[in-house]
């Protein structure tokens, strides 16, 4: 079996270590080495490992230097043929690992790989972070089998089907050590949120594949270092969304895209503000002004990527769909409308 390394990144999670690292020790030591990213936190999650779990490696980082880059800085100093970047809250389930190893070994396309994530509090329930699959629509809003926007389904069996996606979670991606590297990892910019969309974005750009194995299945809490609710959330999210649009749309769609999308951006903002979140509010036009700022740079990363069309995008707008049509889950949408 190829050489496999899981790689939590921590950041003040102590609580979240207590609970699921025995677990993730459990089922995974058979199949690869587990690994403590720590992002400089300031609880006791390093004594705690440190007394506790002395058999697993722990890599410290000099601060917290978001998701982004501490897996960058961490994956530099694993030798391994796959990554599992696996968030600290998640459960992991027996036989998670070599489902999906399998399946990449079975394809030298496949850059990086998904399991089944279902809900923690509700675990007959897809979760939000990635549920069976992560798609796109052409206006770069995310969703997912089993999850679109809020709305979270009930997992029947409906999406237990292995498939090519547009995104794998990166609450807990596999991914090709080789190619991770060959492509720089995950963009240090986006600090955090979206950036693993962005990175099979551009795996997608240079041919590769990126899929679901509903044979692996874990269970995630979700929010465990940014609440739902916060304005810092708000602002990385409509950022880096900007971001990878930006860097990774064909050349003729890049300008009409960017331009609708920050007119809805506008009209979010809006929301924001008549619902009393002055504070999401504000995030929004600082999420503009940043991506305005960094357009000179935004650019030279676009010639390198060097963007063209690629397939499992959603050709229709999914907030109409949603929002307007009613369309609440995954299977309401028409699959000719993927290309």
């Amino acid at each position: 079996m190829p050489e496999t390394a899981v790689v939590i990144l921590n950041y003040n999670g102590k609580k979240f270590l207590e609970r699921y690292l025995p677990i993730v020790l459990r089922h995974s030591l058979e199949d690869a080495t587990v690994v403590v990213a720590d992002n400089a936190s300031t609880d006791d999650s390093v004594a705690f490992l440190k007394e506790n779990f002395p058999q697993v490696r722990l890599i410290q980082n000099f601060r917290n230097v978001g998701f982004s880059t501490g897996y960058n800085l961490a994956l530099k100093k694993i030798k391994a043929d796959y990554y599992v970047l696996l968030n600290s809250d998640i459960e992991v389930t027996a036989n998670w690992i070599a489902p999906i190893v399998k399946l990449m070994e079975s394809d030298p396309k496949i850059a990086a790989c998904q399991p089944k994530i279902r809900a923690i509090h509700q675990k007959d329930h897809f979760e939000y972070a990635g549920a069976g699959g992560g798609f796109i629509d052409k206006f770069g809003y995310p969703f997912c089998r089993g999850r679109v926007f809020q709305h979270l389904e009930e997992d029947l069996g409906q999406y237990d089907d292995p498939v090519e996606v547009f995104w794998a979670s990166g609450a807990c991606m596999f991914v090709s050590a080789e190619l991770f590297h060959q492509f720089d990892g995950l963009d240090d910019s986006f600090f955090a949120h979206m950036e693993e969309i962005d990175f099979c974005w551009r795996l997608k750009n240079n041919g590769y594949k990126i899929m679901y194995s509903p044979q692996s299945v874990v269970y995630h809490v979700g929010g465990g270092t940014l609440p739902k609710i916060s304005s810092r959330k708000t602002y990385l999210n409509f950022r880096n969304n900007l971001s990878l649009l930006y860097k990774n749309l064909p050349q003729n769609r890049l300008y009409k895209v960017i331009f609708i999308r920050l007119i809805l951006d506008g009209i979010a903002s809006i929301k924001f503000l008549v619902e009393g979140g002055i504070g999401d509010f504000l995030a929004v036009a600082r999420a503009h002004l940043h991506f305005y700022r960094k357009l000179p740079s935004l650019a030279r990363k676009r010639e390198k990527i060097q963007p063209h069309q690629v397939g499992q995008m959603y050709q229709k707008n999914i907030v109409f769909q949603h929002f307007i049509k009613k369309k609440t889950k995954f299977t309401d949408l028409d699959p000719a409308d993927f290309t």
